[in-house]
């Protein structure tokens, strides 16, 4: 089995049907996936924060299991960890969203796998999952790669959090989401939990950037992160393309590679949305 994670509001729906079907499209063994979806209701802090719905969740399974029957999705409510750990701490109002934070309330929830891939939901695979998902990591925390700019700005071996391998035997043996934790609670952070990851970590595997690559598409390239970048022309500015605008990312990016995966998310999406109405 092989075990993702995502986390999120009922916003992230788009995102965790793109990037799902690209895993299931890109990858050629028929083992099965375990897709698990944090979520929660936080609507207090804004009335946006509310938990994906279980009728998107319904529909997501069935198409997962269309690929192969013996995928699930599996929904948890991490609200009241979620309140035990952040409830007024100074990175609720973090550089995203408050659901930034839960992938570290990982070891606070019963049953979850050893070995588990954490994504976040602006990602598309290029190519097979196991590339990633089969790497060792049995003597290390997690794996990550580079942070595309905090590897110039801050330090050479900053991690991007948007995909993290984590071997949870490690990860709970050495306290490291406590230590996340603890000191999320305690100070400011700029970019909130992965800051507070990348300083309790004892020992991380580097990834090559074809791992989580934030700002180009190669031949190579295993995972796309459609995350906020820069460009320079017509003159310097950042865009947020997120790989469900599919206009933009034919028109800005001139991707064509995921041409059949965004066209049946948006056949799915539209039949989703035929089916609320009903």
């Amino acid at each position: 089995m092989v075990n993702i994670l995502f986390c999120g509001n009922d916003k992230v729906f788009d995102g965790m049907l793109t990037c799902s079907l690209s895993i299931v499209k890109r990858t050629e063994s028929r083992e099965p996936f375990a897709f698990y979806v944090f979520t929660m209701d936080v609507s207090h802090i804004d009335p946006k924060y509310v938990p994906v719905t279980d009728a998107q969740i319904d529909f997501y399974e069935n198409i997962m299991k269309s690929y192969n029957e013996d995928n699930k999705v599996i929904k948890i409510d991490v609200t009241k960890e979620y309140h035990d750990a952040f409830d007024g701490c100074p990175n609720e109002s973090a550089y995203c969203s408050p659901y930034t934070l839960i992938r570290l309330l990982a070891d606070k929830v019963d049953g979850m796998p050893d070995k588990l891939l954490y994504l976040d939901a602006d990602i598309m695979f290029n190519r097979d999952i196991h590339l990633l998902y089969d790497i060792d990591v049995s003597e290390y925390e997690y794996a990550a790669a580079r942070d595309h700019y905090g590897k110039y700005l801050l330090r050479p071996d900053y991690i991007n959090a948007g995909v993290l391998l984590f071997n949870m035997v490690k990860m709970k043996e050495n306290h490291v989401f406590e230590k996340a934790v603890d000191q999320l609670r305690n100070k400011k952070l700029l970019f909130a939990d992965q800051s507070a990851l990348f300083r309790s970590t004892s020992k991380k595997k580097m990834l090559p950037q074809r791992f989580n690559d934030q700002k180009f598409l190669h031949k190579h390239t295993v995972v796309r992160h459609f995350s906020k970048r820069l460009f320079w022309l017509p003159y310097p500015h950042t865009e947020n393309i997120k790989q469900w605008d599919v206009s933009k990312v034919h028109k800005k990016f001139r991707y064509y590679v995921f041409d059949d995966i965004l066209y049946e998310y948006i056949y799915q999406r539209e039949k989703f949305k035929r089916e609320e109405h009903r």
